[in-house]
């Protein structure tokens, strides 16, 4: 591992609509734990994790930002500076499909073409997914990096984190 005095810092902010489980996968990639529990994210929560990738590192700062279906002001201001964008749905609600993809064109819009993953979360939950394949299809158009996820039992979380890590080292 690199000495963490020369490792590239890479800015992602993690968006998505309410209740989707954004704060859920960042705990679940930086501390590997799931809780239960729902707190509400107000402004932004910042986390960071070193990832090893081929021998280089990346130090990915993970901007966790309140969830909403558009950009708020303070939003807009949080998302300068993004080096890629980590998008949040959640399975078993079809708009927030929706909502997460309007969200990465509208980041896009303010910040320029970033790398960006989006995660459909609650892979758990599938038989109660609202979200179909043709929808899973459409959506991987404007999101190629696109899996399904659970923050609850950790599946495609440390994946979906290397794929955008690979993206900017």
């Amino acid at each position: 591992m690199n000495d963490v005095s020369t490792v590239p810092t890479r800015k992602v902010c993690v968006l998505g609509d309410f209740a989707v489980g954004k704060t859920s996968l960042v705990e679940r990639f930086v501390r590997n734990i799931f809780s239960e529990r729902y707190l509400t994210t107000v402004g932004v929560k910042i986390d960071t994790k070193v990832v090893e990738i081929e021998q280089r590192s990346v130090k990915l700062v993970l901007w966790d930002l309140a969830g909403n279906g558009y950009l708020t002001t303070p939003a807009r201001a949080y998302l300068q500076g993004a080096h890629a964008f980590l998008m949040v749905c959640d399975g078993t609600r079809r708009t927030t499909l929706t909502g997460a993809l309007n969200l990465l064109e509208a980041a896009r819009d303010l910040v320029g073409d970033k790398p960006a993953v989006l995660l459909v979360n609650k892979q758990d939950l599938v038989d109660s997914w609202e979200v179909d394949q043709d929808s899973l299809d459409l959506a991987r158009e404007k999101c190629a990096n696109l899996f399904a996820s659970s923050a609850k039992n950790g599946a495609n979380v440390e994946r979906a984190f290397r794929v955008l890590g690979e993206q900017l080292i």
